[in-house]
């Protein structure tokens, strides 16, 4: 993972979104040397010497407190994931890691399986897709025919084409949320060796990941909507859930789609379910 200074980095990025006349600061006009505000202005706002923001930025969080996090987060007006990130990247946590594969209870298949009218698969701390239902593989991806080393979404959104066709004018929202997961997954994790190979494929792979990347977006993933265009039954909008797996310490969640009731989308979703060939996860083992 190219980390370098990933809290002077992120620093910057969120100064640079900030004007002077948002923070109450007066703006003497003229051309600014840089975008957003100056490492001084940032300072007083933060109640903090001059010096000891740069060498923040330097990222030398030596011995900073979290009250001093927390002054700087409220200076740069930072969302609430964004202050999470902000305090894991001053004082990085660190976890041991397994790195086995993680391993599927069948019961969670056996809850997939069931889910027969809507999408639901399991995820790993990678985007690493562990299980699916047939409705996942015939709406987002056939991931039996993904090789398992790339049957992650990342892999999907930033390097299938296929994929990325049928998200249409919604691929950018996704893309950007996927990346914006990813550096918040590596604040929270920055020991992971696997998470960090993932990301520097993609680096090395994808022009518009490595533009995301750089622009230091986090977010966590909690609920939202999916848009998909499929070649069968055109426009699905898909509201989901995400469901943690405390019991579960190698998976991340649960996620499940469904449309509104009664709608053309639900419909579709029940003309989908009883033509699809597609594959799910336990039908590929037992394939195999």
């Amino acid at each position: 993972m190219a980390q370098g200074n990933d809290l002077g980095e992120f620093l910057k990025s969120r100064r640079a979104r900030l004007q002077p006349d948002e923070v109450g600061l007066r703006s003497y006009g003229g051309r600014r040397r840089v975008p957003g505000l100056r490492r001084e202005e940032l300072a007083q706002l933060a109640g903090v010497s001059v010096a000891y923001y740069v060498r923040l930025e330097q990222g030398n969080a030596d011995n900073v407190s979290a009250e001093i996090i927390d002054a700087i987060s409220r200076a740069l007006r930072l969302n609430g994931d964004e202050h999470a990130h902000l305090h894991r990247l001053a004082h990085p946590p660190r976890t041991d890691h397994r790195q086995d594969p993680p391993r599927l209870r069948p019961p969670l298949q056996h809850l997939l399986d069931s889910i027969t009218h809507a999408p639901a698969y399991v995820v790993g701390h990678h985007t690493n897709v562990v299980a699916w239902n047939r409705l996942t593989a015939e709406i987002f991806v056939d991931l039996a025919e993904v090789p398992p080393d790339e049957r992650t979404w990342t892999h999907q959104i930033h390097l299938n084409g296929g994929y990325r066709s049928r998200l249409a004018d919604n691929w950018l929202p996704v893309a950007c949320r996927n990346v914006a997961y990813l550096r918040l997954r590596a604040g929270q994790d920055p020991d992971d060796a696997r998470l960090r190979a993932l990301i520097d494929s993609l680096l090395a792979r994808s022009d518009d990941f490595r533009r995301l990347w750089d622009e230091h977006r986090v977010i966590e993933l909690t609920h939202g909507e999916a848009r998909i265009v499929h070649p069968e039954v055109g426009l699905l909008v898909l509201p989901f859930e995400t469901l943690h797996l405390p019991g579960d310490p190698d998976l991340s969640r649960l996620m499940m789609y469904a449309a509104e009731p009664g709608s053309e989308y639900e419909h579709k979703l029940d003309r989908l379910a009883t033509t699809s060939t597609r594959s799910s996860s336990s039908d590929l083992a037992r394939s195999a």
